[in-house]
């Protein structure tokens, strides 16, 4: 992939989870009906001493092991992870939507870390930092250079610890230092606005442990400014998924009561399991509906769902409920594809095991796993076409994703796809190499300019929208039993 087209997204400084989670942080163990291998422990044993004693220099036996029961959980699949002390940790602020940091929303831009906007009432809103500044040094470390993730753990530490900025302000043509104190920061994974009289749109950007509370309250209040809303956008775009409870609720908030919403299937008799639009089914033991607050006009107002190749999981379940139960049309590009679902074990205080334990279904039985969901209308990014979609990573091209039932069939319609997705990634590589600037990035979710949300409006107000004239498809799975 050429450097000029690779694309950093926007992320909440610290909140990266990107899977579909049933959270059950419990010790477990579990019988098997079959002996365990006795000589392939053995072999496991013997390279274990032959490491310890023959390694040219020293080695951790703790490392050691928690490196073997790494490779034997990451071998699995993508998604399958054994949690160290430092990983779970990182894991658990991702889901509660909680972390030590500064507080901003960021990208990259030039090789420089981009500000998109500062978290309010975060330190660095106080601070007075401003969406578009660059940052070019943290502390004494330059940014240039460094990954997004990279750049994310340098600001990250410890509660009333400093770290120095070095920002580049563009409007002001300067460059000047901020110390900002570090202090627990709480993401908001749901943004929402009235981008049109009569029209409102709510955007989720990842399923946290308060997305549910959050999405509640912020479309209560949309209702409190137009009781007479003509229509929501529900906008799922790079959503990379989290907490299956909180997509049930999203779904709920916006279908009949006791429909399905999704099912799983898996080896274990838990796993095989309908999730319903029912607070059973999404609110936490002694807290109630958490959707209790929204008005019934919800229930039928028009809708539209946005979502791109970086909507998975659990944005995926609820695009698929509500497209396959007519509640919403569906409109954007096709989905990442991540059908599977995957629970975290924990095997002592601070230590454990996400394992993929089911597939998840919509309600008509697709299984989305290595396919995503299909939109009613798709759309491109942008008003001149598709300006980084071909260049996104999807299930599909994860090694050793989980098979979909009828994949040997579609092995040759998938090496069609990537053909055809290389071609166009060579071309806009050659287009822009012409160039003397690279290409511009996507303007900002619920901008003015955002193309597929205006096209959305235009959907909902009954104007002609622009339908993207180069979207592939493929086809359908059958639930399978």
């Amino acid at each position: 992939m050429g450097a000029k087209l690779k694309v950093a997204g926007w992320v909440a400084l610290g909140a990266m989870a990107g899977v579909m989670t049933t959270m059950q942080l419990q010790a477990n163990a579990r019988s098997t009906s079959s002996p365990l291998p006795l000589e392939e422990l053995q072999q496991l044993a013997a390279v274990f001493g032959i490491v310890k004693s023959d390694y040219v220099e020293p080695v951790d036996e703790k490392k050691l092991i928690n490196d073997a029961i790494s490779g034997m959980v990451s071998g699995l699949d993508p998604h399958s992870q054994f949690f160290d002390k430092k990983s779970f940790k990182e894991f658990r602020e991702s889901t509660s939507g909680k972390f030590v940091g500064v507080g901003i929303e960021i990208g990259m831009e030039d090789g420089l870390v981009k500000i998109v906007s500062p978290i309010e009432g975060s330190p660095a809103f106080r601070a007075g930092l401003k969406s578009g500044d660059l940052i070019a040094k943290i502390d004494d470390s330059a940014v240039r250079g460094l990954t997004l993730d990279q750049a994310v753990k340098k600001m990250r530490g410890e509660p009333a610890t400093k770290v120095t900025l070095s920002i580049y302000r563009k409007s002001e043509s300067r460059t000047f230092p901020v110390t900002i104190t570090r202090e627990e920061i709480r993401v908001q994974s749901v943004r929402a606005k009235m981008v049109e009289p009569g029209y409102a749109w709510i955007r989720v950007s990842q399923f946290q442990d308060r997305t549910v509370e959050d999405f509640s309250q912020k479309l209560a209040e949309l209702y409190k400014q137009d009781p007479k809303i003509k229509g929501v956008v529900l906008d799922l775009r790079n959503d990379p998924g989290g907490l299956l409870e909180g997509a049930v609720a999203i779904s709920a908030a916006f279908l009949p009561k006791g429909v399905e919403v999704v099912s799983t299937n898996g080896q274990l008799a838990e796993s095989k399991a309908s999730y319903r639009a029912d607070p059973d089914f999404y609110a936490r033991r002694g807290s109630g509906d958490p959707l209790r607050r929204l008005p019934d006009a919800i229930k039928n107002v028009p809708m539209v769902v946005l979502v791109n190749e970086g909507s998975a999981s659990a944005s995926e379940i609820v695009a698929g409920a509500l497209q396959d139960h007519k509640r919403a049309t569906v409109m954007g590009l096709q989905t990442f594809g991540k059908g599977s679902v995957q629970t975290v074990r924990q095997l002592g205080p601070e230590t454990a095991v996400k394992l993929t334990t089911a597939r998840y279904y919509t309600p008509s039985g697709r299984s989305i796993q290595a396919k995503g969901i299909i939109p009613d209308i798709p759309l491109d990014e942008t008003a001149e076409g598709n300006i980084f979609a071909e260049l996104r990573t999807r299930e599909a091209d994860l090694e050793k994703h989980l098979a979909s039932a009828d994949e040997k069939s579609e092995e040759t319609r998938s090496k069609e796809l990537e053909k055809i997705r290389e071609e166009r990634r060579q071309k806009l590589e050659a287009d822009y190499a012409k160039r003397a600037e690279p290409p511009k990035p996507l303007p900002e979710f619920g901008s003015t300019e955002d193309f597929p949300l205006r096209q959305a409006l235009n959907q909902l107000q009954g104007k002609p929208v622009a339908v993207s004239k180069v979207a592939q498809e493929r086809k359908a799975e059958a639930k399978t039993q």
